[in-house]
């Protein structure tokens, strides 16, 4: 995976309060041929977001205690202007509650400090796998949208409504959504899920999917299609 777009470098935001940890994933990251943006703290990371438009960065690496705005605000902040970028967690809490409730907020991946400089950069080139995948054009606008109930998902264009009314997803999230989808009544294992969302082995926890899909079901809660999604005790989920 190169860090290459259009012939530039890819700016990745680094919000990170301990200036040696913050300076040195910046090296890492530069080697790698990709163009680090510091931030020190949230409140400065939310200065620099606005400063842009969405999509001026092409991930986001975050801490959670961070100065000013903590990193669990900036994500939900980050969330409600761009659902597309990956974000990436790097944080010391590691409670399996608190990895849940980030993921739920809309991170797409966790990593705990202390942490492999190797594993992060490998953690970075998966999910801008998933996110080249994701705006991949397809022959037709059009073709094979999959309608479901009240659902209306297009794996093209990558949109989805739920009683004609537009859900905001993360990629994540809304791989895990076509999916089943796409085959309803199937019951898809937690490793099924993961890797069909994340392209990779599966190499997670089971509650990292559970975060995943508890924050599906509480974007389509609204218009009343998250008992859509049901889980099969012992086995994993599937569209019912």
């Amino acid at each position: 995976m190169t860090a290459m777009e259009n012939g530039e470098q890819m700016r990745v935001l680094v919000v990170e309060d301990d200036a040696a940890i913050n300076d040195v994933v910046c090296k890492k990251l530069r080697k790698s041929s990709f163009e680090p943006i510091s931030a020190y703290s949230g409140t400065e990371a939310r200065l620099l977001l606005e400063a842009e438009a969405p999509g001026a960065f092409g991930l986001i690496i975050t801490d959670l205690m961070l100065p000013g705005l903590s990193g669990e605000d900036l994500i939900a902040q980050i969330r409600t202007r761009d659902a597309a970028v990956p974000i990436i967690v790097t944080s010391a809490k590691a409670d399996t509650v608190d990895k849940v409730s980030v993921l739920q907020m809309g991170a797409d991946d966790y990593l705990t400090k202390p942490f492999d400089l190797d594993e992060l950069l490998a953690r970075i080139q998966v999910q801008l796998r998933r996110a080249t995948q994701a705006i991949t054009p397809a022959p037709a606008a059009d073709e094979g949208v999959l309608s479901h109930g009240p659902l209306r998902i297009n794996p093209t264009a990558r949109t989805v409504t739920a009683g004609g009314q537009p859900v905001s997803l993360t990629k994540t999230e809304f791989d895990m959504l076509a999916l089943m989808a796409a085959h309803p009544g199937r019951v898809f294992t937690k490793q099924e899920l993961y890797e069909s969302a994340w392209g990779e082995p599966y190499a997670a926890q089971e509650s990292t999917v559970a975060a995943h899909i508890s924050n599906l079901r509480a974007k389509l809660k609204p218009q009343g299609a998250d008992a859509l999604i049901q889980t099969v005790w012992g086995v994993g989920f599937k569209l019912s």
